[in-house]
């Protein structure tokens, strides 16, 4: 069969892969396509300065860069509801060859949260990845974001591999405000069952039982954060429900958040940790051992 995508010949799993991208746009009631139009790029730059909140001065990408990128191949797509751009991702190919997309920003409209229009430009890109020969995509994200770290972890099946420390540097942005740009690179195997399962509607199980795990990281009664000890076998570490708020309203707050995930989730991951999953309580589930 030909992929309607990339106009290739697609294997078994990419077809399942279209099949379900395509499933997921139905379901989020959105059209999804790639963009090469200077005008379409031009919209996604101003589609990206409302989500971020960043103004003219300060776009997080241009339309000239997006169509450099295009030219050489890269992933450019664009969610549209009744014809109005409502989400866009890109991505660019990194080492080794081709066989890697990272996948460097994604958004949607804030009044579209909810409809899933973030799952399906995902599927989409995972379905345009797959027959042009790609294994897995990465990208990072802020691991202090609950409703980030829930969709990349339990309903995407990315796999967090390494915490990066202040990682973009300052950014001007209404989001990130004068917090450290902590974060997290995730890396989203393809072709994985787990990955199939949660593109087919299947999430990744997030079970907490703290009375049979270590809390490595909690909040305090005052709300910020509270160390314990991270020393069994399954840790949970946690982040504050809504940290956005946080940065604008306690700034100093926000930032004994940072320091302390960094500490700890980092540390364990740079130690070899492994995060199973992450419930939407606002725990991350890690294993510092192999599960039998």
């Amino acid at each position: 069969m030909t992929d309607l995508i990339s106009g290739r010949r697609e294997s078994p799993a990419a077809s399942a892969a279209r099949a379900a991208a395509e499933a997921a746009a139905r379901a989020a009631g959105v059209d999804i396509r790639p963009l090469d139009s200077v005008g379409e790029l031009e919209a996604v730059r101003r589609l990206y300065e409302r989500i971020w909140r960043t103004g003219e001065n300060n776009p997080p990408v241009t339309a000239d860069l997006l169509r450099a990128m295009w030219k050489a191949g890269s992933y450019v797509s664009g969610a549209f509801d009744r014809g109005e751009m409502v989400g866009a991702c890109f991505g660019f190919f990194s080492a080794p060859a081709r066989a890697t997309l990272h996948s460097h920003i994604a958004g949607v409209l804030a009044r579209t949260q909810g409809r899933n229009v973030g799952f399906a430009l995902k599927l989409h890109q995972r379905a345009w990845a797959m027959p042009r020969g790609v294994g897995e995509v990465a990208w990072t994200y802020d691991p202090l974001i609950r409703r980030n770290a829930y969709f990349n972890i339990t309903k995407l099946a990315a796999d967090p591999a390494e915490y990066l420390p202040n990682f973009y540097g300052p950014l001007d942005d209404d989001i990130n405000r004068s917090d450290d740009t902590d974060r997290v690179l995730v890396r989203w195997r393809l072709e994985s069952p787990e990955v199939e399962a949660a593109c087919a509607g299947r999430p990744r199980p997030a079970e907490v039982t703290a009375a049979r795990m270590g809390v490595a990281l909690g909040v305090s009664p005052s709300g910020g954060p509270q160390t314990g000890r991270a020393d069994a076998p399954t840790v949970l570490v946690g982040v504050p429900a809504d940290i956005e708020t946080m940065r604008e309203n306690d700034p100093a707050r926000a930032a004994e958040w940072r320091e302390a995930l960094r500490e700890v989730l980092g540390g364990l991951l740079a130690e070899g940790a492994r995060v199973r999953g992450f419930d939407r309580a606002g725990w991350y589930i890690v294993d510092r051992q192999e599960r039998p």
